[in-house]
């Protein structure tokens, strides 16, 4: 017998598409330029008890980071199929502790997961589920509004890579 509780319920989630007349490569570098790499210095001041630094910092850095990547395209290669596909983890830790600390929950979407794929017709997009659509399902105004402004500076930064 488990002492384990579960609940399911369904939510909707808008996907977001935008495309780009751009070759992949172009695109991947200038999203890589307008959101930088997040410096990994900023959780060891944390770790280290560094908080205010930390916030100065984090309050002086760009509104989006990428936090991590993965070759999705690599890995169609078990497959024998050759396309580019590249999932982001794109986000700001400020931005998601003001949405953690209304609904702790929300840390499941921080940072938001983008990918970035090369079509079968060979053309380029972006793909990504909407912050605010995601971040509803916790029925914080808090939480709300800082998703609706992480709809705007994402939707922003991948239409300016796409460019």
């Amino acid at each position: 017998m488990s002492n384990a509780l579960h609940s399911t319920r369904a939510i909707p989630v808008e996907y977001v598409t935008i495309r780009s007349t751009q070759p992949f490569e172009d695109v991947r570098a200038k999203l890589a330029t307008l959101a930088r790499r997040i410096d990994d210095g900023i959780f060891t001041l944390l770790r280290y008890g560094e908080s205010e630094r930390a916030l100065r910092e984090l309050e002086a850095s760009s509104p989006l980071t990428i936090f991590g990547q993965g070759d999705h395209g690599a890995l169609l290669a078990v497959a024998q199929l050759t396309r580019r596909s590249i999932q982001f983890d794109i986000g700001n830790p400020l931005t998601a502790s003001k949405m953690t600390r209304h609904r702790l929950s929300a840390g499941l979407y921080a940072p938001i997961r983008v990918l970035l794929r090369e079509d079968e017709d060979g053309g380029v997009a972006c793909g990504y589920d909407r912050p605010a659509s995601l971040f509803s399902q916790f029925g914080s105004e808090h939480v709300n509004a800082v998703a609706q402004q992480r709809d705007r500076d994402l939707q922003a930064l991948l239409e300016a890579a796409a460019a």
